[in-house]
């Protein structure tokens, strides 16, 4: 009876109130309305942004890591993000790019080699750098001119997968808070549910599918591409749970208020972002799905 507790999520009879439901989507919109108002600036301020952003979650990387705070560790891979994403956006060749960040994960991970955990720390590197590349090449990906929003292909194609991601995660939490059930993995991610992660798709499909129908795309392929490519989301948020618990902590860090660090709020951004741009620079995947604005 015990296992069978363990492997089975309450449902909505153990849901009690706390702060959680007034701050996570109080700050996860405040977030959100930050990342889309850049994209509406020109690209550059969009990889500032994203460089930005890498300085507080290299620190939680490393800190992880190695259980305390490594400054050294940490201004290498935020000065590898930036070297990086610079060559990209001045140079316009990912090669470049690429040599950097594999460049700064050796450097990393020889100036960790009498640390704990060397590989780990290279890996951050590569972790944080690769979907900051992504997000900026998906950025500058711009076929056409500006859609009457303002917006660039490019930029039309980030708010199509943050709204995946996002309704992905947001699904999920609430499919599997109120349905419950056999929990995914429980000893991997216990507060993960079969009924949350297929909510999540399902959610995701339908947001998704409106947006590309909104903007004049094909609806119903576009929905069931986000239906799939929501478990890339799930897999982003499974592989941070799994490394978090390699090492013992419950969150990454305590920045943001009801979703903890910067790496637990952008976990699946991190996946996702680089799985797309493969999709889209390597298969010469449709991201819009017939709409160009």
């Amino acid at each position: 009876m015990n296992s069978t507790n363990h492997n089975n999520a309450p449902g909505f009879r153990a849901i009690r109130w706390n702060m959680d439901w007034i701050t996570r989507p109080l700050f996860g919109l405040a977030l959100a309305a930050i990342a889309v108002g850049v994209l509406f600036s020109a690209p550059l301020y969009f990889a500032c942004l994203v460089v930005a952003i890498s300085i507080p979650a290299s620190l939680e990387w490393h800190r992880m890591v190695a259980g305390r705070i490594w400054m050294a560790g940490s201004a290498v891979t935020v000065l590898v993000v930036a070297a990086s994403v610079a060559a990209l956006m001045f140079r316009g060749d990912i090669w470049l790019p690429l040599l950097l960040t594999m460049l700064g994960a050796g450097i990393v991970g020889m100036m960790s080699l009498k640390r704990a955990h060397p590989l780990w720390h290279s890996f951050g590197v590569l972790y944080l750098t690769l979907p900051n590349l992504a997000l900026v090449a998906l950025r500058t990906f711009a076929q056409g001119d500006a859609s009457a929003l303002g917006l660039s292909e490019g930029a039309l194609v980030i708010i199509g997968l943050f709204f995946i991601v996002w309704t992905t995660d947001s699904g999920a939490l609430v499919c599997g808070n109120l349905i419950g059930g056999p929990r995914l993995s429980p000893r991997l991610s216990p507060g993960k549910t079969w009924a949350g992660t297929i909510g999540g798709s399902v959610v995701a499909a339908l947001v998704f599918g409106f947006y590309i129908r909104s903007i004049g795309g094909a609806a119903m392929a576009a929905g069931l591409f986000a239906f799939f490519f929501s478990a890339v989301a799930h897999g982003g948020d499974l592989f941070e749970s799994f490394v978090k618990r390699r090492f013992g902590v419950k969150n990454s860090g305590a920045l943001i208020p009801g979703h903890g660090g910067v790496l637990d709020r952008m976990d699946s951004t991190i996946t996702a972002s680089i799985v797309l741009a493969l999709l889209i620079f390597v298969a010469g995947f449709d991201p819009l799905f017939g709409a160009h604005p």
